[in-house]
């Protein structure tokens, strides 16, 4: 447990090396659960995710993105471009802001039960979409890795780097 919000936010980094150790299904729901209960533009809630945890899920994967770390359990999180609000005065859909604070819901929520995440943009969505079958009103946003860090997992170099706030509040 953490003692303030940005006591948890100051520990969580991006988990690049997990543990073989399976997440019960009722921690698991618990992080959904956090993603529920994100705010999304007009509470349209748009997203969907995908529970990725077999071995054949992960093969679809690795199509996709080298990025897994080997987590016992991904999650793609997408939004639904029929259900995201749209801006009457830009034409711009709310579908990755919500699928954004969606997937970070669950990443406070995961580090909170002791988990490790690593958010992952860095994969192709037509091959995800094709090989997951999903629908073309779909958009795939992140990736999700969770599960229990290995022991030797550590943050990354850069982790520390962060800028002075004067620079970053205008």
């Amino acid at each position: 447990m953490y003692n303030s919000f940005l006591d948890l936010a100051k520990e969580r980094y991006s988990v690049r090396k997990y543990s073989e150790k399976k997440i019960p299904s009722e921690l698991l729901d618990k992080v959904l659960e956090a993603g529920k209960l994100a705010p999304t533009a007009c509470n349209n809630q748009p997203q969907k995710i995908m529970v990725i945890d077999t071995p054949e899920g992960f093969e679809k994967l690795k199509k996709s993105t080298p990025y897994t770390f080997g987590a016992p359990a991904m999650l793609i999180i997408c939004y639904d471009k029929d259900e995201a609000w749209e801006s009457p005065f830009n034409g711009q859909t709310s579908g990755y802001v919500d699928a954004s604070i969606v997937t970070t819901h669950m990443i406070l929520e995961a580090t909170e039960l002791g988990f490790g995440t690593c958010w992952v943009m860095y994969f192709d969505p037509a091959v995800l979409s094709k090989e997951f079958n999903l629908s073309e009103n779909l958009v795939p946003v992140a990736l999700l890795p969770i599960g229990y860090p290995a022991e030797d997992a550590k943050p990354a170099k850069m982790h520390e780097d962060r800028k002075d706030i004067h620079k970053t509040v205008i």
